[in-house]
């Protein structure tokens, strides 16, 4: 879905049969001026695509920017000012605060997470636990936080997880159909394959034919020795149970990646709001 067939979808579903309350208050040729409040400290994220909505609506619209994606924001400043038709600003002021109190939320939560580990090699990666139809935006938030993004969707990678292992009957067989599916159909795409113990590890390695690893629901000691058995020929993932509590013991191991899926479905909303600019 284009970032505009989101927007005409959104829009479609907030305004229905039509916005009632402004056009039975506001003369239809009425201009205004609104600008975006920040209540909260935080990461702000959102902005481009807030001027994309106000533009769809109305081509023509003044839109100044004062605070850009991924700047830190203080209570009380000011993101943008948008000047437009009156409909315009009403119709997609909740769209427009929607978005960005989501996406400045996880860039907020991403920035923690980050900044945390941030004397370490590793690495900050989200996951695909995302909202339905907004997991571009969700994963831009991401980007926008400092983290990576891990793949996209079940299209750009392929990640064999234990359902699939147990599935297929056993991670070598699931590595060897794997390398003949993609060869087969000439799709060059990296493979990632989850591990519960030790002994897949060291299956992995004897197989091989893969490019990176997963160390799932490994504590701290036991993702040191699995690290250094995979020792650098494979990149290497931990998931599962860290959090900012516990996720320097996890990057101290020397792991290339961490994936935390709470920071996108644990991130909460950053207080916004669009105010009218009266002149």
């Amino acid at each position: 879905m284009t970032t505009k067939e989101f927007i005409a979808a959104a829009l479609k579903e907030d305004i229905g049969s039509g916005d009632h309350s402004t056009l039975a208050a506001i003369p239809k040729d009425a201009k205004g001026k609104a600008v975006l409040k920040v209540k909260e400290n935080g990461i702000l994220a959102g902005v481009d695509l807030a001027q994309e909505i106000f533009r769809f609506l109305e081509p023509d619209t003044s839109f100044s920017i004062y605070k850009h994606d991924g700047d830190v924001v203080a209570h009380g400043d000011v993101a943008f000012e948008v000047a437009a038709d009156v409909h315009t600003i009403l119709q997609a002021e909740r769209l427009t605060l929607n978005c960005m109190q989501r996406m400045s939320g996880i860039a907020t939560l991403t920035r923690k997470y980050v900044d945390k580990i941030k004397d370490y090699k590793t690495k900050i990666l989200d996951t695909r636990k995302t909202t339905p139809l907004f997991r571009t935006f969700e994963k831009q938030a991401v980007l926008i936080g400092g983290g990576q993004n891990h793949r996209i969707g079940l299209y750009d990678m392929v990640m064999l997880k234990d359902n699939h292992i147990d599935f297929c009957g056993g991670i070598e067989k699931a590595i060897e159909r794997t390398n003949e599916y993609l060869k087969a159909n000439e799709l060059d795409l990296k493979i990632e394959v989850e591990t519960r113990s030790l002994d897949d590890v060291r299956r992995i390695l004897a197989v091989g034919g893969v490019h990176r690893i997963m160390l799932d629901n490994y504590n701290p000691e036991l993702l040191k020795q699995a690290v250094e058995l995979i020792a650098g020929k494979y990149e290497t993932e931990a998931s599962g149970g860290i959090n900012l509590n516990n996720i320097v013991d996890y990057a101290k191991t020397g792991v290339d990646y961490i994936s935390v899926g709470a920071i996108i479905h644990h991130a909460v909303s950053m207080d916004l709001s669009l105010k009218a600019q009266i002149l």
